[in-house]
């Protein structure tokens, strides 16, 4: 999304936000904001009694974006309150739907410790990387022992069955790449008969624990110093579904199948993850193919398709290709 089309309130509007959420002497706040994003505005707001807090702004509704980019702040409080026993993420101060204060929904919480993994990667040597990995498996495997009514993503409408729920998300993700004439790396048609081919391992998945789907480096605040998680953040995109679904964002470009701490901690801690299961290798690729797939749809409605762009996107197909590959048993057809 480009950065013209953000949410640009005035001072006026900030505060009355502020005031809306109950906050004391709103005018007294002090705004700055995050530009680090690619979808919502971010203020990080300290109040005039020295609390700090994050403020978040959805993007105009009108704004283009993938099919289930919509009511992501009604998803993102509810993913925080559910989430809350399990990781430590932000207390939700405020959450308005009313687009009457602000121009769209927004959400006020609390501003958690730590820095942004992935920006301090350089500062964390192999032990406290090591450490940092075990620890954010414990974390996740917590995560997923949050369970609910239903599949799917929660603002689009839950269904009773996992199958049905990851077919019509594959099903959107192909007709946003029709809409924004994107040519997949791998064809719709070719998509879908690894999906029909992989009903048998969707199936096994018969309870919907709560999954985050963009818990890469970004999304997890860290202590460097001392190897420590301190925050799980930016849960717009949660959903209720397979555990497993979290994993390609967890090992970015990579295969959680070869991060040996990270699946210390997270079957330490109770999660199951068998990668000897043959389908559970195939539910692991399948869901690769669905975030790469999304990965290279949207590039186009956030405006990501300058020639500097070029390599991501071609890592992005790579990766892509190459899980469809191994759906297909090694072969490149």
């Amino acid at each position: 999304m480009s950065d013209d089309a953000k949410v640009r309130p005035d001072r006026d509007q900030l505060t009355g936000a502020l005031r809306r959420a109950g906050v004391a002497a709103p005018e007294r706040a002090r705004f700055e904001e995050v530009t680090a994003g690619t979808f919502n505005t971010v203020y990080r707001v300290v109040t005039a009694d020295g609390r700090r807090l994050v403020l978040k702004i959805a993007p105009p509704a009108a704004v283009a974006g993938m099919s289930y980019e919509h009511d992501l702040q009604v998803t993102e409080a509810a993913f925080y309150r559910a989430a809350a026993r399990a990781l430590p993420v932000p207390e939700v101060v405020h959450a308005d739907f009313g687009r009457d204060v602000l121009p769209s929904d927004w959400l006020l919480m609390t501003e958690l410790p730590g820095e942004n993994w992935y920006d301090s990667r350089d500062r964390i040597d192999a032990t406290g990387r090591a450490a940092l990995r075990e620890r954010l498996g414990e974390l996740v495997a917590g995560l997923h022992r949050v369970t609910g009514d239903g599949f799917g993503y929660p603002q689009d409408g839950l269904v009773a069955d996992w199958p049905t729920a990851f077919t019509a998300m594959l099903e959107a993700v192909l007709a946003d790449a029709d809409r924004y004439a994107v040519d997949p790396p791998v064809s719709a048609d070719r998509l879908r008969r690894l999906l029909a081919a992989s009903r048998e391992a969707l199936v096994e998945v018969t309870t919907p624990s709560l999954v985050h789907f963009d818990l890469w480096a970004g999304n997890v605040l860290v202590d460097p110093a001392a190897a420590r998680v301190t925050g799980v953040v930016d849960g717009e995109r949660a959903l209720w579904g397979d555990p497993l679904l979290d994993m390609p964002s967890l090992a970015l470009f990579a295969r959680v199948e070869d991060d040996a701490d990270f699946l210390a901690g997270y079957r330490r801690a109770g999660g199951a993850l068998d990668t000897a299961a043959a389908t559970t290798l195939r539910r692991l690729d399948l869901y690769r193919c669905y975030l790469y797939l999304v990965m290279a749809v949207e590039a186009v409605p956030r405006g990501a398709t300058g020639p500097e762009d070029e390599a991501f996107r071609d890592l992005v197909a790579r990766q892509l290709r190459l899980a469809a590959d191994r759906l297909d048993g090694g072969t490149t057809t």
